[in-house]
C-alpha cells in the first residue's frame, strides 16, 4: 500500500469541482474535526491530494497540456476517438472558450480544497504539527496556482468564505504570490535526505525548492524580468542539501510498482483499486497486445506521438529509446503479434484519410498507425483499466536539466551546464557531449520527461509553441500561449476578463 493512499483513504471524500465563481462554499460532507494527532492532520489534509491522484488530473487536465504539443495526440481512427473534434482542435491549437474548462475546474478545485484545509488547520492549536501540515498544504496551493497562471495568465487569486465574485489578478501578481508562499513554506516544510516513504505524495524542502527554481527559470515569460540567477540558487540548494540522486534504472522511475526513491522529488499517486485515474495504457496501446502485457483488459488504442517528437528517440544505446512502440510487433517469445491477419505494425508516419477529420482510416494500416508510449509499463497485476503506477511531477533530472538551462541563459558557468546534462545522458547510457546549446537542452527536456507534463511548458518557454509538427501548421498567433478562461465561468463571473485572442 503506498503510503499516500492512507491520507486519501482517512480523509471525507469531497465535492466534484467547483467554478471560479463558487470556489469556497461550505460542503456538508466535509471533514471538520479539529485536528491535534499525526493522523488527525494526515486525514484533514487527505482530500487535497486525492486532486492529484485523480482521473480530473491524470485524465482531463494531462490531456490538454499534452495532447496540445508534439508529444501525444489522438488521431480519429475511422470514426473512433472523433468526439466532436476535440482532440482535433488541440493538436490543432483551434480551441475555443468553450472546449477547455478541464483544467480550470481542476486547478481551482485544488485551490478551494485548499483554502478550505488551511481554515480548518488554523483553529488548530499552536504545535510543531500545525506548521508543518499548514506549509505542506500552502505548498500544494502554491503549486495548483503555478499551474493556473501558467496556463490562464491573469487568474483570480481567492479566499476562503468569500461570498463575492473574485477579481483577477494580473500574471505578475500572481508570481509574487506564488513565490511569496513558498518562501513562507518552506521553514516549515520537512527536509528528509530524500523523499521517504512517509513524505511520499506529499510536499517536502526539496518540493519547494524545486517549484521555485521552476518559477524562477520561466520568470522572463512571466513577469519580463530574468530570474535565472534565482533559479541557479534553488537548484544549487536541492543538490547541495538533499541526498537525491539519479535512480540507476531509468524505467524503474515509471513502473506499476514505482514507489520512494532517491530522485522523485513530487509525485502524483496512483492505485488500481483506492487511487483510480491512471489510464495511459487504456488509451494508449493497441488492443492486440493485450496478450503481450497480460493486461486483464483490451486497450483502447488512442494515443500516439508525432512524427517529428518519436524522431528526438535516436541516440546511440539510449534507454528511453525503449519507452516508444513502433515498427513491426512481437510479443516476448519472439512471435509476431497479429492485427487480423497481418502483423501488427506500429508505423512512425500517421497518413490521413480525411484531412478535415484527421482520420487514419480503417484497420490494418490506419488504426494501426502511430508510435506508442510505454513509458508508465503496462500494469499485468490491475484488474481493470486503472493502472497502479505513480506520474512524478518533480524530480531531480527535471532540477538538473533546469539548471543546465538557467546557467546558459543567465551567463553561468557551461560547464557545470554540461556536467548536469552528461548526469541525465550517462544515467540512460545515451552518448555523452563536450558542448550544448540551448536546443539541446530542450531536445533532452524532450526525451527525458516525455508524457511527465511540461512540454507545453517547454515549448513556450523556447518560443516554439507556434511551430508545426503532426498535421498542426503553425502560425497560430502567440496570444495561444494562454488559454482561454471557460465561457461558462465568463457567464457566472462579471469580473472576469477573457485573454486577448478569444
Amino acid at each position: 500500500m503506498k503510503a499516500l493512499l492512507y491520507i486519501a483513504i482517512s480523509a471525507t471524500l469531497m465535492m466534484a469541482a467547483a467554478g471560479c465563481t463558487n470556489l469556497d462554499v461550505p460542503v456538508e460532507s466535509q471533514l471538520t474535526t479539529i485536528p491535534n494527532t499525526q493522523e488527525g492532520y494526515v486525514a484533514a489534509t487527505g482530500s487535497v491530494y486525492q486532486k492529484m491522484s485523480s482521473q480530473s488530473f491524470a485524465v482531463d487536465f494531462w490531456r490538454v497540456i499534452e495532447l496540445s504539443t508534439d508529444e501525444a495526440m489522438i488521431p480519429n481512427r475511422n470514426g473512433s476517438y472523433y468526439d466532436n473534434g476535440s482532440y482535433i482542435k488541440l493538436h490543432k491549437h483551434t480551441w475555443t472558450s468553450s472546449d477547455l474548462d478541464a483544467p480550470w475546474n481542476w486547478g481551482y478545485s485544488g485551490i478551494s480544497e485548499c483554502n478550505r484545509v488551511l481554515n480548518l488547520l488554523s483553529k488548530a492549536d499552536s504545535s510543531a504539527l500545525r506548521t508543518q501540515f499548514t506549509a505542506e498544504i500552502r505548498t500544494m496551493r502554491a503549486l495548483f496556482y503555478f499551474y493556473m497562471m501558467d496556463l490562464y495568465g491573469n487568474v483570480p487569486i481567492t479566499t476562503y468564505g468569500s461570498t463575492e465574485s473574485p477579481t483577477q489578478s494580473t500574471r505578475a501578481e500572481v508570481f509574487d504570490y506564488i513565490e511569496s508562499e513558498l518562501l513562507a513554506a518552506v521553514p516549515g516544510l520537512g527536509a528528509p535526505a530524500t523523499v521517504t516513504l512517509e513524505y511520499y505524495g506529499r510536499p517536502t524542502l526539496w518540493m519547494a525548492y524545486a517549484l521555485l527554481q521552476k518559477l524562477y527559470l520561466n520568470a522572463e515569460y512571466y513577469t519580463g524580468t530574468a530570474r535565472y540567477d534565482d533559479a541557479v540558487t534553488y537548484g544549487n540548494k536541492i543538490m547541495s542539501e538533499s541526498g537525491l540522486s539519479l535512480e540507476k534504472s531509468y524505467m524503474d522511475l515509471f513502473s506499476p510498482d514505482n514507489t520512494a526513491n532517491n530522485e522523485t522529488i513530487f509525485v502524483a499517486v496512483f492505485d488500481a483499486n483506492k487511487a483510480q485515474g491512471n489510464y495511459f495504457t487504456r488509451y494508449t496501446l493497441h488492443g492486440t497486445l493485450k496478450a503481450k502485457y497480460g493486461l486483464n483488459f483490451s486497450p483502447s488504442n488512442a494515443m500516439c506521438t508525432s512524427p517529428e517528437f518519436f524522431d528526438l528517440f535516436s541516440l546511440t544505446g539510449d534507454a528511453r529509446d525503449t519507452t516508444w512502440l513502433s515498427g513491426l510487433q512481437y510479443d516476448f517469445a519472439g512471435n509476431a503479434v497479429k492485427n487480423g491477419s497481418y502483423q501488427l505494425n506500429l508505423t512512425r508516419e500517421i497518413t490521413l484519410t480525411d484531412a478535415a477529420t484527421m482520420n487514419v482510416g480503417a484497420e490494418v494500416n490506419g488504426v494501426s498507425c502511430g508510435a506508442r508510449s510505454i513509458k508508465f509499463y503496462p500494469d499485468p497485476n490491475a484488474v481493470s483499466r486503472y493502472q497502479n503506477n505513480d506520474i512524478p511531477v518533480l524530480r531531480l533530472a527535471d532540477v538538473y536539466l533546469m539548471q543546465a538551462e538557467a546557467l546558459l541563459r543567465g551567463g553561468g558557468s557551461t560547464t557545470t551546464a554540461v556536467e548536469l546534462f552528461n548526469k541525465v545522458r550517462a544515467r540512460v547510457s545515451a552518448p555523452t557531449v563536450t558542448s550544448i546549446t540551448l536546443q539541446d537542452i530542450l531536445d533532452e527536456r524532450g526525451r527525458e520527461l516525455a508524457w511527465e507534463g511540461w512540454r507545453r511548458n517547454d515549448l513556450i518557454r523556447y518560443g516554439k509553441w507556434e511551430d508545426a509538427w503532426g498535421f498542426k501548421i503553425g502560425g497560430e498567433g502567440t496570444f495561444r500561449r494562454l488559454f482561454p478562461i471557460p465561457a461558462t465561468e465568463m457567464v457566472l463571473n462579471a469580473n472576469l476578463v477573457q485573454n486577448t485572442g478569444y
